[in-house]
């Protein structure tokens, strides 16, 4: 983003938080699309970058909606079509819990998937991180974690 004033002479100030979020959007949409696409040529069947972003947040046990919900920032309607559809694929199933909860987890299709993408994962770690001689990974998310903090301390303050 530029310093130069905007045509209603508004000024534009240059942001690192800005550039940081931008590059961190976009490699987190790069990789999602690699994974989807790897995925997909491995046989799992109609799996879509959206699909694997959702599929990544959730937990190896018990979910519920309207933690995922809650989690995301979504309502539990659009929650409730996402899980539907990723249960008709097979990679979820809905089993009755407490209540009117049902619980979300993953069929074994869908803990082999998660799997396989941890693999590709895993293989994208020496690609992603050769280049970056002068920091580890860990030291990188380090870094990335205190800012997480910095931005939620100053959020809650």
């Amino acid at each position: 983003m530029s310093t130069r004033f905007t045509k209603k002479g508004i000024p534009m100030l240059e942001s690192q938080s800005l550039q940081l979020i931008q590059s961190a959007q976009r490699l987190n949409d790069l990789i999602t699309q690699y994974l989807s696409q790897r995925l997909v040529e491995k046989g799992y069947e109609s799996l879509t970058p959206s699909l694997l972003a959702f599929l990544s947040i959730l937990e190896c046990g018990v979910n519920y909606g309207s933690e995922i919900a809650r989690n995301l920032g979504v309502t539990r309607q659009m929650v409730s079509k996402t899980v539907k559809q990723l249960c008709q694929l097979g990679y979820l199933e809905q089993i009755d819990g407490v209540g009117k909860q049902k619980e979300i987890h993953f069929t074994e299709t869908g803990e082999y998937l998660m799997s396989d993408a941890r693999q590709l994962l895993a293989e994208l770690d020496e690609i992603l991180f050769k280049n970056t001689n002068t920091r580890t990974p860990r030291a990188i998310i380090a870094e990335l974690n205190i800012m997480i903090c910095a931005v939620n301390d100053r959020q809650h303050a």
